[in-house]
C-alpha cells in the first residue's frame, strides 16, 4: 500500500503529540509567558536587518535572525497539543510574543512557504523532509535545523514510567522490567539496523525505509546528552537536565484548573521521578518479580521510537528476568498517563512534560528511567 506524503507524515506527526491528551487537567495551548520584558528596539532592528538580507540572494542569515524574522511575521509553526513549550521558550529567549502558526500533522505547510521554521522532529519529520523515499519530501542537504539543545531550551521526552503504587507494591517487578528493557535499548543502539527490522517485522506503521533512519536517529537521542555529551548508561535520569524540563515546564504549561496549576508550580523533581529503581535495575539488585505478566503501553503504533521494547522482548531479555511482556500500541482513546495511572497498563512511554501535567492535574505517576537523553524536536528551515 503507498501512502501519500500527506498521509505518511500526518501518521507519524501524530505519535508525537498523541500523548499530550492524556495529561489530567487541560493545558492552553495559547498559553505561555508573553513577550519578554527585555524585547528591545535592537531585536526590532535585528528582525528589519535579517528580512532585509533575506531578499539578497548573496546574505547569509544568522539562526537568531531566522527566529526574529519568522517569529514577526508569524511564520514559526508547532502541532500546540504538548510540545509548543520549547518554542515558547526559545521565542522568549530573542525577545519574541509566544505565538506560533498551528501546523498540520504533515510538512506540506514548509513545502508550501507557508510556514518558514516548521517544527519537526529529528527522527521523524525532518526524516521525511530531507530523504525521497515513500512519503519524504526529498530536500536532501537543502535545509537547515534550529536545535532545542544547542539554543538551551530543550524538554527531556520520551521515558519509562509507572505508577508511584505500583512501584512500591512491585520493586523488584519493576527493577526487573527497567533491566531486560535497558538491555534492549543498549542493543537495539549498538545495532539500529536490526532493530529497525525487528519493530518492522513486529506490525511496523512506517515504511522499512523509514523505520531505518528512525532507528538511526532515536540511537543518537539515547546516547547524547543536552550538552552534546556521550552517554553509556542506558536509561539514566541527568538532573540538570530533569531540572531545566521542570523548570520550563513551570513557565510554559499552562492549565485551566486553578488547583493543577498551583500543584504545577510546588513539584519538584522528587515528585516525579526516582533514581533508586533505575540504580538497583542496572545493578542488577533485585529478586524474583512480585508480578510476572506485566504491560507496557506506548505512545503510538509500532516504530523505531520505541525500538528498546521490542528488542528486549524479541531477544528474549524479558524471559530471562521472570517476565511476560504485552506490548500495547498507543493511539487509541486511552492516551498512556491515563492508562497507567487507572491501572489499564503497568508501564508507560510519555515525555516528561506530559508526567508533569499529569501529576499536577492530579495523578501519581513516577518516572523510572529516561530513555531519551535530550530534546528530539528542532526548527527546519529552507536554506
Amino acid at each position: 500500500m503507498r501512502f501519500s506524503k500527506k498521509t505518511m507524515a500526518a501518521m507519524l506527526a501524530a505519535a508525537m503529540i498523541v500523548s499530550a491528551f492524556s495529561a489530567c487537567g487541560s493545558s492552553s495551548g495559547s498559553a505561555g509567558t508573553t513577550t519578554a520584558a527585555a524585547a528591545t528596539s535592537a531585536a526590532a532592528t535585528t528582525a528589519a536587518a535579517a528580512a532585509a538580507g533575506s531578499s539578497d540572494s548573496g546574505a547569509a542569515m544568522s539562526d537568531s535572525d531566522r527566529i526574529i524574522s519568522a517569529a514577526q511575521a508569524g511564520k514559526v509553526g508547532n502541532w500546540g497539543l504538548g510540545n509548543e513549550y520549547e518554542i515558547f521558550a526559545l521565542l522568549t529567549k530573542y525577545g519574541q510574543e509566544n505565538k506560533f502558526l498551528s501546523q498540520a500533522f504533515d510538512m506540506d505547510g514548509f513545502d508550501d512557504d507557508s510556514i518558514t521554521l516548521a517544527s519537526a522532529m529529528t527522527y521523524n519529520e525532518l526524516g521525511l523532509v530531507q530523504n525521497s523515499y515513500e512519503g519524504g519530501y526529498g530536500y536532501g542537504d537543502t535545509v537547515g535545523i534550529i536545535d532545542m539543545n544547542n539554543e538551551g531550551v530543550a524538554m527531556l521526552e520520551d521515558n519509562l514510567f509507572c505508577t508511584k503504587a505500583f512501584a512500591e507494591q512491585n520493586p523488584n517487578t519493576v527493577k526487573a522490567f527497567i533491566s531486560a528493557s535497558m538491555k534492549g535499548w543498549k542493543y537495539a543502539c549498538e545495532n539500529p539496523e536490526e532493530a529497525a527490522q525487528i519493530v518492522f517485522e513486529a506490525g511496523s506503521s512506517v515504511s522499512s525505509d523509514h523505520q531505518a533512519y528512525m532507528a538511526s536517529e532515536v540511537k543518537k537521542l539515547c546516547e547524547t546528552d543536552t550538552n552534546g555529551n556521550t552517554v553509556t548508561d542506558y536509561g539514566k535520569m541527568d538532573e540538570a537536565a530533569m531540572q531545566q524540563t521542570l523548570d520550563l515546564a513551570k513557565q510554559y504549561i499552562s492549565l485551566d484548573d486553578s488547583t493543577a496549576a498551583e500543584k504545577l508550580q510546588a513539584l519538584t523533581l522528587d515528585d516525579i521521578r526516582s533514581t533508586a529503581y533505575w540504580t538497583d535495575a542496572m545493578a542488577g539488585s533485585f529478586d524474583a518479580p512480585e508480578k510476572t505478566d506485566v504491560s507496557i503501553q506506548l505512545k503510538w503504533l509500532p516504530q523505531a521510537q520505541f525500538m528498546g521494547y521490542f528488542v528486549a522482548k524479541a531477544k528474549g531479555y524479558y524471559d530471562e528476568v521472570g517476565l511476560n511482556v504485552t506490548i500495547v500500541s498507543g493511539g487509541g482513546d486511552i492516551g498512556e498517563t491515563t492508562a497507567v495511572n487507572n491501572g489499564t497498563v503497568d508501564f508507560g512511554v510519555t515525555w516528561v512534560s506530559n508526567l508533569i501535567s499529569a501529576n499536577a492535574g492530579g495523578m501519581d505517576l513516577l518516572e523510572i528511567a529516561q530513555v531519551y537523553q535530550r530534546s528530539g524536536l528542532v526548527l527546519v528551515y529552507k536554506k
